[in-house]
């Protein structure tokens, strides 16, 4: 089986979705055929690495890799891979139309200083016959003189509608004939509620949910997707259940919210620092808890946060933590 995040990764930037404003800066930089060093940052699974390989395809068609070279910064961050491998490929000229090569550094803010100010050198060395996209999540670890050669494009986690839609399109794609019925809604919603704009990681989940309901179906346990198998195949706790536990512990009854507790981390195999944060999350949207009331429990669970971080032990900082939430 394929894996779909490649199988559906956009080849154009027609078929991008999200990062509408971006993309549309983009293309008048392909069709003028011209364009400056670039630098794309934002959080994973958001769609850089994917625009910059739909830039190299939408410039140089079908021989594209010919002029497209990608090297993983974080794999290999030092100066003998500016002054050797991005050097050697910045100085060749292209046989196309098009008088420059495009070379991608994706994380880039995995290269050490040092391989920085390399780099910056090779960018202004051979500017007539390379440009460079420099992907990153954290634009501040780029030094200045590298941002300064480059337009700062800064990608948004996609909006849960893009998601939605990007999951509807693999679907009629992968089931053309197979189901007989749209794709659940909830469940869609569900994927994209979970994933905070990480198409790659609604992708991936999207596939595991697929593939498990499709052995279900052919056991005959199961007949429609469910939001249920979604929290299941992610391994996250259902909200309902979430919600549950924080109502139990602010009604008092310690020994029913601890049950709770331990039966959650269980049933879904999760960690106490994912647990925490799905109640965070929880709280947030908890219609029948004062703000004031909702401050003061996250500020709980961020004590609980950094003590389970430093080690302690997750049941015990839990309970504590509903101890307080009792106690408030």
């Amino acid at each position: 089986m394929e894996i779909w995040t490649e199988k559906y990764r956009p080849h154009s930037l027609n078929d991008i979705v999200g990062q509408k404003e971006i993309i549309q800066r983009i293309k008048s930089f392909v069709s003028s055929k011209s364009m400056p060093h670039l630098l794309f940052a934002g959080p994973a699974g958001i769609g850089k690495t994917t625009t910059s390989l739909a830039i190299a395809r939408d410039l140089f068609g079908e021989n594209w890799k010919n002029c497209f070279l990608e090297i993983n910064a974080s794999d290999e961050s030092g100066i003998p891979v500016i002054r050797g491998k991005v050097k050697d490929f910045a100085r060749t000229r292209t046989l196309k139309d098009i008088p420059f090569k495009i070379i991608l550094l994706d994380e880039a803010d995995a290269l050490t200083s040092s391989a920085q100010h390399a780099l910056r050198r090779t960018m202004e060395k051979y500017a007539s016959t390379c440009r460079f996209i420099l992907d990153c999540n954290y634009s501040s670890k780029i030094i200045d003189p590298i941002q300064s050669r480059c337009a700062v494009f800064r990608f948004k986690p996609l909006t849960k509608e893009d998601v939605i839609e990007y999951l509807n399109k693999i679907y009629k794609t992968e089931f053309p004939g197979i189901y007989n019925h749209n794709f659940s809604s909830p469940v869609v919603n569900t994927i994209a509620e979970l994933v905070n704009g990480d198409v790659r990681k609604a992708v991936n989940l999207f596939q595991s949910v697929c593939a498990s309901h499709m052995e279900l179906v052919k056991q005959g346990k199961l007949d429609n997707f469910t939001p249920e198998l979604v929290y299941e195949v992610a391994s996250y706790a259902n909200p309902a259940d979430i919600k549950k536990l924080i109502e139990t512990a602010l009604k008092g009854n310690l020994k029913s919210s601890m049950n709770s507790v331990m039966s959650i981390i269980y049933n879904y195999g999760l960690s106490g620092v994912d647990l925490l944060k799905q109640m965070q999350s929880v709280i947030i949207d908890y219609e029948g808890i004062e703000d004031v009331k909702k401050l003061e429990m996250i500020d709980k669970i961020a004590e609980c946060e950094f003590r389970l971080v430093e080690g302690a032990d997750p049941y015990i900082q839990i309970q504590a933590l509903l101890a307080q939430f009792m106690l408030k």
